[in-house]
């Protein structure tokens, strides 16, 4: 059973900007986290919950510089029927707990977190996804990525990221982005 994809969608998880540049697709995310930083942290780096809401883990050191392996996890390469496969990365920027920005392949993530007045946390993820794959989808799964996440934080209670339906998604980010 697939879990809802309005889980992923409601009016707290707005969507992201997609906006072309000149060095690609740009898309940016904000989720306001009832969460302290130092526990949305640990979610965005630590291998126990990045199984939960990203399609690869982070294998290496934790500091500016190092190179890390970012391998797809098990279950990915199975819904994609892919050959296992891992990318290569590297951590380009590391603030506990405020910045963690890495690449993978050519792609770079940048995480940053900044606590609320209420004790929580807003969170901000901006990326150059390039031309390819298409930035709606790009878009969508990222969005997607995402809500996996606020739900781990919230209750702990995701199912896979592989089970969700994209579908619904992508035609929203379609009919922004265009494609």
């Amino acid at each position: 059973m697939n879990p809802p994809t309005d889980r992923l969608t409601p009016p707290d998880h707005p969507m992201g900007s997609v906006e072309r540049t000149d060095a690609g697709w740009r898309l940016r995310f904000e989720r306001r986290l009832s969460h302290a930083p130092d526990k949305v942290w640990r979610a965005l780096t630590e291998s126990q919950h990045l199984r939960h809401w990203m399609p690869v883990d982070i294998v290496g050191e934790r500091r500016v510089g190092a190179a890390i392996e970012l391998p797809f996890w098990p279950e990915v390469v199975a819904k994609h029927a892919m050959a296992a496969r891992t990318l290569p990365g590297e951590i380009l920027e590391w603030d506990p707990p405020s910045v963690f920005q890495w690449r993978w392949d050519a792609e770079v993530l940048r995480f940053e977190l900044a606590p609320t007045d209420d004790g929580g946390t807003l969170l901000t993820l901006v990326t150059i996804v390039g031309d390819e794959p298409p930035a709606w989808s790009a878009a969508a799964g990222y969005h997607a990525c995402l809500g996996q996440l606020v739900a781990l934080l919230d209750d702990g209670g995701v199912g896979s990221l592989m089970d969700l339906d994209m579908g619904p998604l992508e035609a929203r980010y379609r009919a922004v982005v265009g494609g």
